[in-house]
């Protein structure tokens, strides 16, 4: 199991902190440190099963800055992932094929199961 975590996110602590409460010890990747190249993220969105611009952060500043009331396409979205990894939405959990976002955290225990 993988989280892809930020350690200054309350959010993702508790996500991380329920996972272990599991018995879990996921494979814990800092995504700000190590971002996520364009296939990597395309290949997150389809285990997720979402549409790339329902993972994109919409209240932060690069956001508003760069792209806000702008129709973004599948790629568009990706690509500023890419270029602001801060805007991919956060925790993220991955079971083999499958992900899961951690809000609420709850959210990954269908993964543990």
């Amino acid at each position: 199991m993988i989280i892809y975590h930020n350690p200054r996110c309350r959010k993702s602590r508790e996500t991380l902190e329920l996972l272990k409460e599991n018995g879990v010890e996921p494979e814990v990747v800092k995504y700000l440190e190590t971002p996520l190249d364009y296939e990597e993220l395309k290949a997150l969105v389809t285990r997720l099963n979402i549409g790339a611009t329902e993972l994109l952060r919409k209240g932060e500043k690069e956001y508003k800055e760069n792209y806000k009331g702008k129709d973004l396409s599948e790629k568009e979205a990706i690509e500023a992932m890419v270029k602001f990894p801060k805007l991919m939405e956060r925790p993220i959990v991955v079971k083999d094929n499958k992900a899961v976002i951690g809000r609420p955290p709850e959210n990954v225990i269908q993964l543990i199961n």
